[in-house]
């Protein structure tokens, strides 16, 4: 089963909606990530791409996650509930809900408007370069597991 294609319009949009029908009092369905905490953890994924804030991983620990966690991340199955989270996505300080939701549109709208073509073969953070295929995967996927934790 493909996932929905996030580098077009519709999908974007309806994942920005979603995203719209959260407020600062949701609550998670399962999870210890306050509303606000989930958004920015979401937008990790797109400051590994756009922002130069997130040390690389050395040699060593690139080929443990190409070889252990990139399919995990890039497959169509979808992530189990409570499924442990990579380090470097942790977010368990208060953050601004006005300003994460405002991050994360803006960053989905961004990757929309440059494309799948911009993304495919595109060295990824931490798993070397990954097809249009494996990142549309990988956005969808995160996003559409934490949006459903949250009820949206």
């Amino acid at each position: 089963m493909a996932l929905a294609n996030i580098f077009t319009k519709p999908v974007s949009d309806e994942v920005i909606s979603r995203i719209n029908k959260l407020n600062q009092e949701t609550q998670p369905a399962w999870g210890k990530m306050s509303v606000s905490q989930m958004l920015a953890h979401c937008n990790v994924t797109y400051e590994m791409i756009y922002e130069d804030i997130h040390p690389k991983p050395n040699f060593l620990m690139k080929f443990i996650l190409k070889s252990f966690i990139k399919n995990t991340v890039t497959s169509e199955t979808p992530y189990s509930r409570n499924s442990r989270t990579a380090p470097a996505f942790l977010v368990s300080d208060a953050r601004d809900f006005d300003k994460e939701k405002a991050r994360l549109t803006e960053y989905i709208s961004r990757t929309q408007a440059l494309g799948e073509k911009h993304f495919d073969g595109k060295e990824s953070h931490s798993f070397g370069p990954l097809n249009a295929t494996e990142w549309n995967n990988m956005f969808y996927k995160h996003l559409n597991h934490h949006l459903t934790q949250f009820g949206v």
